[in-house]
């Protein structure tokens, strides 16, 4: 045992050296999982929206790390060894290496449970830390176990600014037969995005609206409606965007929130 001590030793240092120390995300989604798995002092830049507390659930941890728009001079600036990009905005970051052989990986959003999953493994081996991102599945895995199917198959819709609902197929369809709520999407047959009017919504008659937390005042006109006395008998459920806007492992904070808040009301 002694005699190895100095090869594992110089593996774990070799393995040290092999990981990216200059990491540059393009992507809020990228920034979440980067965040949750990589050391901070191997973050070389996160997207601006990485510290906005609306958008973003890593919002508190990256006031502390740095941030850039994300334009091809400011990228070569900060001479990455690894960009976290998505497939939107991969050509960008390809024309900031300049065919230098730098790692460009996409991370698209996430649509499903699974795809987080695979997403935090993706991403914990290109930073350099796959038993970490193990770790964080096995968690998410086992808050996930405890979660009460509360929803009892009632129907709830997804409602936004401007009467868009979200659909079927998307994460938060996918968060919310995991509590036991039927998405409305679903009986009425819409898709992923679909923009649904007052009277069509009051008609069909959801248990519950889910709504975003930050859309409990009138801020505007895309707000407004939201607040129609036609929908006020229609109990809500509020979750901040910042947990739905990106997969990642805020999905567990808004499934014990959402699952909480039916909780409360049974």
């Amino acid at each position: 045992m002694i005699r190895l001590l100095p090869l594992m030793l110089c593996l774990a240092a070799a393995t040290a050296e092999a990981r990216p120390q200059r990491i540059v995300s393009l992507n809020l989604c990228a920034d979440q999982y980067l965040i949750a798995l990589a050391d901070p002092d191997q973050i070389a830049a996160l997207t601006p929206l990485a510290r906005d507390p609306v958008m973003s659930a890593g919002a508190a941890r990256a006031r502390s790390l740095p941030v850039a728009n994300g334009h091809a001079e400011e990228v070569l600036a900060r001479n990455p060894d690894l960009i976290l990009a998505s497939p939107f905005r991969r050509r960008e970051a390809l024309a900031a290496v300049d065919g230098s052989g730098k790692m460009t990986i996409d991370v698209p959003p996430a649509e499903s449970y699974a795809a987080i999953v695979e997403q935090i493994r993706l991403v914990a081996r290109a930073v350099g830390h796959p038993a970490r991102g193990e770790a964080l599945i096995r968690q998410m895995d086992a808050e996930l176990a405890t979660i009460p199917r509360s929803g009892r198959g009632r129907v709830a819709a997804y409602y936004q600014r401007r009467g868009y609902m979200t659909g079927t197929g998307t994460l938060i369809d996918e968060l919310m037969g995991r509590i036991g709520l039927v998405n409305l999407a679903n009986k009425l047959d819409k898709p992923a995005l679909a923009l649904i009017s007052l009277e069509e919504m009051v008609a069909s008659r959801p248990d519950f609206l889910i709504v975003e937390s930050n859309a409990d005042k009138v801020v505007d006109q895309g707000t407004e409606m939201l607040h129609h006395p036609a929908l006020r008998p229609i109990p809500r459920l509020a979750l901040p965007q910042a947990w739905t806007v990106c997969g990642g492992p805020a999905y567990v904070l808004a499934a014990k929130s959402l699952a909480a808040q039916l909780q409360a009301r049974h």
